[in-house]
């Protein structure tokens, strides 16, 4: 009998643990952005400035420096934006929370790979070795979230970071 209420014991645990996890990852840490300005590195300053836009929703996490994301729309089209803009060769968007329904990575990724969406730096590092990625279509319907960048992975990782990156704010 004992032995029955010390196995239920620990299995109601854990279905609680778990379930608080869960709620944690998905839900508890997010909240709503609500400076809604969205940036593209310039080709002549290399440095940040505003594009126009329109319907902006976006989500960030303080627990990490990767959860943000965000949904807009812009007029600007996508050959002037590459004539003004940095763009990169490759991006792939983060998955987003599934209740942050405008921001379907599956979806952004298969518009980037057709060539009817195009990737842009939108700041470098952000917060230290995180850069924020912002991806246009041809309709005009923008996303960001943030990524690693090399100085970003090589601290994560333990590698040794070399000269090449910034010092963090902490050193």
């Amino acid at each position: 009998m004992n032995g029955k209420i010390i196995v239920s014991s620990i299995l109601v645990s854990a279905v609680l643990g778990g379930a608080a996890l869960y709620y944690l990852q998905v839900y508890g840490f997010y909240e709503p952005v609500a400076e809604a300005q969205v940036q593209l590195v310039s080709v002549v300053s290399d440095a940040p400035e505003p594009i126009t836009i329109d319907a902006f929703e976006a989500i960030d996490a303080d627990s990490s420096p990767i959860r943000y994301r965000a949904c807009f729309t812009t007029d600007m089209s996508l050959s002037l934006l590459t004539e003004t803009f940095v763009g990169l060769e490759d991006a792939t968007p983060r998955n987003a929370p599934h209740w942050f329904d405008c921001f379907d990575a599956d979806a952004i990724a298969a518009e980037l790979y057709a060539g009817t969406a195009l990737p842009f730096l939108g700041q470098k590092n952000v917060e230290f070795g995180v850069d924020r990625i912002v991806a246009i279509t041809e309709d005009g319907r923008g996303y960001v979230w943030h990524e690693l960048n090399d100085c970003g992975e090589k601290a994560y990782d333990g590698t040794i970071v070399g000269e090449e990156c910034p010092k963090r704010d902490s050193e």
